[in-house]
């Protein structure tokens, strides 16, 4: 099990009314796929033979978060494809559920500009995050 990353709010963070602005969520996102990719695939990884395109995304805003907040971000995988995978958003923040997400992603060459089936080492990874429960 992946511990889950961990989010430091800052100030640039916050909308008026002292809540993370809605925009700010998915760059949370990045930052766990990020954290899980680095644990999963390790740090010397290809990313230009064998990347990812982000393609969609979703979010579900359950409760604020605040700037003394300290959230944490699990991901999982919610399916997985032969190009294209998806990925589940968990945020908390002490223990308690604030956030909901996923991420729709495409397997992408970017040396010759095309999508590719998914590496089968980043595929034996993914499904390491299928939770039991989905």
């Amino acid at each position: 099990m992946i511990l889950p990353a961990k989010i430091q709010v800052r100030f640039s963070d916050l909308d008026v009314v002292g809540h993370v602005n809605n925009a700010v969520y998915l760059t949370y996102f990045e930052y766990a796929r990020v954290y899980y990719f680095g644990i999963l695939l390790g740090k010397e990884w290809d990313w230009n033979s064998s990347g990812v395109l982000l393609v969609k995304n979703e979010i579900d805003y359950l409760i604020p978060i605040l700037l003394n907040d300290i959230p944490e971000i699990t991901i999982g995988l919610e399916t997985i494809g032969t190009k294209s995978f998806c990925l589940n958003y968990e945020i908390k923040v002490d223990g308690k559920l604030t956030t909901t997400g996923k991420s729709t992603l495409v397997c992408f060459d970017m040396k010759a500009h095309k999508t590719i089936e998914i590496p089968e080492q980043m595929k034996l990874a993914l499904l390491q995050l299928k939770r039991n429960d989905s």
